[in-house]
């Protein structure tokens, strides 16, 4: 059985940044009269696009994995060609032209769009919006860019030899592809950067995060804002007002902290140091009473002691964040860290630390959310496992946070409901749903 002609394959790596390219390439392929299937389980496109992932080594491995493995779909005559695009590409794009000869096309991060231009029309139709895409996420629920890029320049960090300086999208352009979503039935708009906290300082020479979130938050049929990858150096503080006034905008805030060290900070090149660091979440917690933030640290980064170590513990210990995620450092090519410091953690030291600090974490959550018994909460209903609902709350996001398994509701995937926790464990919840409480 050969590959199907005319149809075309996208299956995309790493983050939501990544599924709105993904996104938007299908809507313009769509328009030009192919059929496309995202993330299939059996490819058979006469053309199969991977959207790399380049963020970290083994994000780098598994995208070189997967193309290697559909080489040899490609060898069976089960797809036709391959192409990629993506981070990956954008990085190392001689080098995989030049060593793997399978990748029949390939684009960078920022030209994909050149892709659907190489292809020859099978119907005539207007160009769509440069942000017009189509949602592969559920019909409910949608992620929005607001930005592309950083300056941060963080000594581990690839991300801006990536993707460049930072770049703001119009705010009237972001605010209108609210709009038309929120026409189409998305009700939840998961805002995402690799560095919110700088939205706006290129286009408008000023901090303009706190305006765009208002003005959405206006827009009717938008339920639920959630808001991604802020960063604590120069942290718009204006924006916790706008957080504690909407009552759309969730309690939520997703700020990378990566560690609390002031000799780790400073090599690390983040520009903020323990004492604002402290000043900031505790200003965060007194203006937007109730918020939950999740943030992400790092261990074994070159240098780290058993005491910038265990002062790490510490930080966590005493801040009890409710989502929290870690990683242990792995040198990328060509940044600061990488040409200006030895990777001296031993690996065993690195996977060590991770360890204690995640079953340190997963103690805090458990203690957490055993408080939580009892409460009343407004879920968002995602799918059905049987009778049993699987459902967010606004504290959640999609895929990384917690999930309630919430029984005695019939209410649809999109529908918002309330419960009441019965029961609760470190990464989910039991619960009821008043509906049926109230019977």
């Amino acid at each position: 059985m050969g590959y199907r002609e005319n149809h075309i394959d996208i299956i995309s790596m790493g983050c939501s940044k990544n599924l709105i390219d993904s996104e938007r390439l299908i809507r313009r392929l769509n328009a030009k009269g192919y059929t496309v299937s995202h993330n299939p389980e059996e490819p058979s496109g006469e053309y199969v696009m991977v959207n790399t992932c380049g963020f970290i080594g083994d994000a780098k491995e598994e995208s070189i994995n997967l193309l290697l493995e559909l080489s040899r779909f490609k060898d069976d005559r089960k797809i036709g060609k391959i192409a990629a695009m993506g981070c990956l590409t954008e990085r190392y794009l001689s080098d995989l032209k030049a060593e793997m000869p399978e990748i029949d096309l390939v684009y960078g991060k920022f030209d994909w769009d050149k892709f659907a231009d190489d292809l020859p029309d099978l119907k005539h139709s207007e160009r769509p919006a440069e942000w017009d895409r189509e949602l592969t996420t559920p019909p409910y629920s949608a992620y929005i860019k607001i930005s592309e890029g950083c300056n941060r320049f963080c000594a581990f960090c690839a991300i801006p030899l990536i993707t460049g300086r930072h770049k703001s999208r119009p705010e009237e352009e972001i605010l209108e592809e609210v709009r038309v979503l929120a026409r189409k039935g998305v009700r939840e708009f998961n805002v995402i950067a690799q560095d919110l906290s700088s939205y706006g300082l290129d286009l408008y020479k000023e901090h303009r995060l706190a305006d765009l979130i208002d003005r959405m938050a206006d827009i009717k049929g938008v339920e639920w804002i959630r808001l991604h990858y802020a960063y604590p150096a120069d942290f718009p503080m204006e924006l916790l007002d706008v957080v504690a006034r909407r009552d759309n905008v969730c309690n939520y805030l997703d700020i990378a902290l990566q560690h609390i060290s002031d000799s780790q900070l400073k090599r690390m090149r983040r520009r903020i140091g323990k004492e604002d660091t402290l000043k900031l979440l505790a200003e965060i917690r007194d203006r937007v009473p109730g918020i939950r933030l999740r943030t992400t640290l790092m261990v074994g980064f070159p240098g780290e002691t058993e005491e910038d170590f265990e002062e790490l513990m510490d930080f966590v210990r005493t801040q009890k964040f409710d989502r929290m995620g870690a990683f242990a450092y792995s040198e990328e090519d060509d940044t600061y860290a990488a040409t200006n410091y030895d990777d001296d953690v031993p690996e065993e030291v690195k996977q060590d630390r991770l360890d204690r600090l995640m079953a340190l974490q997963e103690h805090i959550s458990e203690e957490l959310n055993e408080k939580k018994i009892g409460e009343k909460v407004r879920l968002l209903v995602e799918e059905y496992e049987g009778d049993t609902a699987i459902c967010r709350s606004e504290w959640d996001s999609p895929e990384v946070d917690l999930s309630y398994r919430v029984t005695g509701t019939q209410a649809a995937p999109g529908d918002f409901i309330e419960a009441i926790v019965t029961e609760a464990m470190p990464f989910d919840f039991i619960a009821e749903a008043c509906e049926n409480r109230n019977k």
